[in-house]
C-alpha cells in the first residue's frame, strides 16, 4: 500500500512535503510566513532542493531512484528531477473529485481530453471514473512516466490514448477529423516547447488554445477545466477568459486558487483554476 502525500509545513519561502516514506524540502516563493516547525525539525528532511547558485539536491538520506506515493486515490511514481520536480503536482488533485462526479453522470463513457497532461494525474482520475481519455503531452518521457503510473493503478487496459504532440497542432487536426470531447482539461505552462521545438507563451497563445478547445467540445459537454501556475493568471483573469470562451454553453463557471492543504492548517496557494461545468 503506497503511503499518501501530505504537506507537513511551510515558511521562509520553503515547503516541507511527505511523499510516501520520505520528507522533502523544496523552494516555495509564496510561503512568506514563518515555519511552524523548528529548524532542527526541517533539518531532518530526507532531502533538500535548492535553486541558490543553480539547481541542486542535498540528501540526508540515500533515496531510491524512484518510489510510490498516493494522491487523492491515484498512485504515482516519484523520482527527483534536475528541476526539483518529483512527478506530481498535488494541488491539481482537489479538482479531480468534481470532475469524476461529472463523468459518472453519463450512462455511456464520456470522451475526455487531457492536454499538457504531465504524469497523468487527471488522466487516471478520469479513467477511474469510467471515462475514455486522450492523454497528450509534448514530452515523450513524461508520457512514458504517465503510462507507468497507469500500470501501477491497474489501468494498463483502460481506454486511454497516449499522444506525444504539440497541443495546438493536435487540436487543429482533431477538429478537422471531426473528433469531439465531452470534457477537456488543460494545464498549459507559462512557457514551453512542443515535440518539434514549437514555442508556447501563455499570454500570447492562450486565446487560440481555448478557442480550439471550445470547438472540440460536444454539443452537450460536461466540463472544461483550465489550470495554471503563471503568476499573472489570477482567478479573475481566468474567469473572464473562461466566460468569453464558453459563451452560449449552458453551465456555470467556478474559479479560485489551487491550494495545498497543510497538516498544520497553513495552506499554500499554488496557482489558479477556472472550471466550466454543465448544469
Amino acid at each position: 500500500m503506497a503511503e499518501k502525500y501530505s504537506l507537513v509545513d511551510s515558511g521562509d519561502q520553503q515547503k516541507l512535503e511527505r511523499f510516501g516514506d520520505f520528507v522533502i524540502a523544496r523552494p516555495c516563493s509564496q510561503a512568506l510566513w514563518r515555519p511552524a516547525l523548528s529548524k532542527s525539525q526541517w533539518d531532518q528532511a530526507d532531502a533538500h532542493f535548492s535553486r541558490d547558485g543553480g539547481n541542486s539536491w542535498n540528501y540526508k538520506t540515500k533515496l531510491p531512484e524512484s518510489w510510490i506515493t498516493e494522491v487523492q486515490g491515484v498512485r504515482f511514481k516519484i523520482a527527483p528531477t534536475d528541476f526539483g520536480h518529483l512527478g506530481v503536482f498535488p494541488e491539481h488533485s482537489l479538482l479531480w473529485k468534481p470532475m469524476q462526479e461529472q463523468i459518472r453522470t453519463r450512462k455511456e463513457p464520456p470522451q475526455v481530453l487531457n492536454l499538457f497532461a504531465y504524469s497523468g494525474g487527471a488522466t487516471l482520475a478520469a479513467a477511474q471514473a469510467g471515462a475514455r481519455v486522450c492523454h497528450l503531452d509534448a514530452s515523450k518521457g513524461m508520457v512514458s512516466w504517465a503510462r507507468e503510473n497507469a500500470a501501477m493503478n491497474g489501468l494498463s487496459g483502460a481506454p486511454i490514448r497516449w499522444i506525444v504532440d504539440d497541443a495546438s497542432k493536435f487540436l487543429t487536426r482533431e477538429i478537422k477529423r471531426g473528433v469531439r470531447y465531452d470534457g477537456i482539461i488543460l494545464d498549459p505552462p507559462s512557457f514551453g516547447r512542443g515535440s518539434k521545438g514549437e514555442v508556447f507563451k501563455i499570454e500570447r497563445d492562450i486565446h487560440d488554445l481555448l478557442h480550439l478547445c471550445r470547438q472540440l467540445l460536444t454539443e452537450h459537454p460536461l466540463f472544461l477545466i483550465f489550470t495554471t501556475h503563471t503568476p499573472g493568471m489570477t482567478p479573475i483573469v481566468m474567469r473572464h477568459l473562461m466566460a468569453e470562451k464558453t459563451q452560449g454553453l449552458k453551465g456555470r463557471i467556478q474559479t479560485g486558487e489551487m491550494i495545498l492543504p497543510s497538516e498544520n492548517g497553513i495552506d499554500i496557494p499554488c496557482g489558479s483554476f477556472a472550471r466550466w461545468q454543465s448544469t
